[in-house]
């Protein structure tokens, strides 16, 4: 089989080293295609240069390409069977101009829960839409979305054996959306020590609250990639995992991260059929539905409940499930299975 996986124009390199979300993904289906046995092909100038000397590289994209050219005839002579994309191209007619001049499948996983596709971008067979939860499924259900929890990898973050940890953890940007203040609390009402690891996207949000990013308790690291971020994951007792209320969560990487790190998850969520709800299990972590209109100090103590309930699990068993829910190779080969 012929995979080509495509870039997209973007401000994270790929593969990243730490942060971003597609193309994270993108590397993991290569990464995981890879290892399922198929060839790959990395296409798109994006791609970093340094993977030349093991990867086949191809700096073309597909909406560049113009009629009858000759890197449209290369393209067509090449013959693909499958192309991963970001959910964006099956929309963007340029791109589909080219791909319907290819004799082979497009897949892509929603990553964004508000990005609007045209009403012929998916058919459930040649083109496939896939998404990681109950509630992606339904925002998205005109497209015939194919339920699946997606894999993420960045540069060099292989996860060492598990351990048991210390302190607690929070990953990912710092903002209303993501809103880390709500695990800072519930660490303080346990008396818990925090980790808060990411970068500031929002600095209006931080001083907000203050009072609780600035308490004693709290360990503020940045932001971190490769190992760094792989060993501060690893080297928690539990990750603490928050959104805002009305924020949909797509198809966060931090579960598989942290599941395949062997860290147990305490996650709030504020409804059912979220992402924590499909990526999660009794053995590898907690989550707290909490009612939207409660108060942030109600939620608080909701998670704080969940963050005990997780410090109670094994994290070799919670890495041994990581490791085969959020494997590559499998991941790759129910994206690359025409649905029935």
């Amino acid at each position: 089989m012929l995979v080509g996986v495509c870039d997209f124009p973007g401000s994270y390199a790929f593969p990243p080293a730490g942060y971003g979300g597609i193309e994270r993904w993108l590397w993991a289906v290569a990464v995981g295609a890879r290892a399922a046995g198929a060839d790959v092909h990395l296409l798109g100038p994006g791609w970093l240069t340094d993977l030349e000397h093991d990867w086949v590289r191809k700096p073309v994209r597909l909406e560049d390409v113009s009629t009858g050219s000759l890197a449209e005839r290369e393209l067509r002579d090449t013959e693909y069977d499958l192309l991963v994309v970001g959910h964006e191209y099956p929309s963007l007619p340029a791109w589909t101009r080219t791909w319907n001049e290819l004799d082979c499948d497009v897949a892509t996983f929603q990553h964004s829960p508000v990005f609007q596709h045209t009403a012929t971008a998916f058919d459930g067979q040649r083109s496939r839409l896939y998404c990681y939860s109950p509630e992606m499924i339904e925002r998205y259900a005109d497209h015939r979305p194919i339920p699946e929890l997606a894999v993420h990898l960045g540069l060099d973050e292989e996860e060492p054996p598990a351990t048991a940890g210390t302190d607690l953890v929070w990953l990912g940007r710092i903002d209303e959306e993501k809103a880390p203040h709500i695990a800072v609390r519930a660490s303080q009402i346990l008396g818990r020590r925090i980790r808060i690891v990411g970068p500031v996207f929002d600095e209006a949000y931080v001083r907000r609250h203050e009072r609780l990013f600035s308490a004693d308790h709290v360990k503020w690291i940045g932001e971190l990639g490769g190992p760094a971020k792989t060993a501060a994951i690893a080297d928690a007792s539990v990750f603490v995992y928050t959104y805002a209320r009305k924020y949909v969560e797509a198809g966060a990487a931090v579960f598989g991260e942290s599941l395949r790190a062997g860290t147990p998850m305490a996650a709030l969520t504020w409804r059912e059929g979220t992402c924590a709800d499909a990526a999660l299990c009794d053995e590898t972590g907690a989550v707290a539905v909490v009612d939207p209109r409660e108060e942030d100090e109600t939620a608080a103590r909701r998670l704080a409940d969940a963050i005990e309930q997780a410090e109670s699990l094994d994290h070799q068993r919670v890495q041994a499930i990581g490791m085969q829910r959020f494997d590559p190779a499998r991941h790759f080969q129910a994206m690359s299975a025409r649905s029935c």
